[in-house]
């Protein structure tokens, strides 16, 4: 059977827009082309698009998946095993996160006890990485310079730091009422700052860059959601101001 490029996109979710792309970058090529100039998708491009749109959910780049899937030792049934494996891994990882999300508006409204240690429970150091690296990919290099290899601090630096951040986000919770951009606020955004320092020196764009993730990103969403609702949007703004004075004073 033969799929337009309307009908394969309805199937699919995805829009006309997204398959042309794929089209124009060989990652998704249709199956034939008609003297109209209608785009025509057989089975093996649902197939195809299918591995793609898996590897897109699992945070894979285009360049990475055209490379993979275009491979001519591509093992289809080898993928699909490898995409279970790692979605069931994702799963577990959501499921703790949904865990320290319950603790926490158990907490909030006064049912249970709950540590500082434990909002933070379950976002793995990998996991940290992972997101420097989403950023590094949308806002450049520039937007983490001068990395610290966070082994090279003792136990006891370790945990004063994440104490520092604990205080600072519970700060942030307590000023929530203000406006982002008065003084209070951004004395608060500047501590934040600082400590970013112990990990890297961060450009203007990437602390912008973290603001953005803090509002747009599930995981990270969910996390400051967890501690209040307004949390990532109001940390969006504080931190927009912020680097906003900052680029102003330069």
């Amino acid at each position: 059977m033969a799929y337009t490029v309307k009908q394969l996109s309805d199937l699919a979710g995805v829009s006309p827009r997204t398959l042309r792309h794929y089209d124009a970058i060989g990652l998704l090529k249709p199956a034939s082309c008609g003297e109209n100039g209608y785009r025509y998708y057989s089975n093996e491009s649902l197939l195809r698009l299918q591995q793609i749109l898996f590897y897109r959910e699992l945070d894979f780049s285009l360049e990475e998946i055209k490379e993979i899937v275009g491979s001519p030792d591509f093992d289809v049934i080898a993928a699909l095993r490898a995409h279970k494996k790692a979605m069931r891994q994702q799963r577990s990882r959501l499921e703790r996160l949904i865990v320290t999300i319950d603790k926490t508006i158990l907490h909030l409204e006064g049912k249970r006890n709950m540590s500082h240690k434990e909002y933070f429970e379950n976002f793995s150091e990998e996991k940290q990485r992972k997101y420097a690296e989403e950023i590094r990919q949308r806002f450049g290099d520039k937007a983490f310079e001068g990395c610290t290899d966070w082994s090279s601090y003792t136990p006891e630096q370790q945990a004063a730091i994440r104490a520092e951040i604990e205080s600072i986000y519970r700060d942030f919770v307590e000023k929530i009422d203000h406006d982002p951009r008065s003084a209070e606020v951004q004395q608060i955004v500047a501590r934040w700052h600082q400590n970013l320092r112990y990990f890297y020196e961060p450009s203007v764009e990437g602390m912008r860059g973290l603001g953005q993730f803090y509002s747009e990103h599930p995981d990270f969403a969910a996390k400051f959601r967890s501690m209040h609702p307004t949390l990532p949007e109001f940390l969006l703004e504080a931190i927009d101001e912020y680097c906003g004075n900052l680029t102003g004073a330069v």
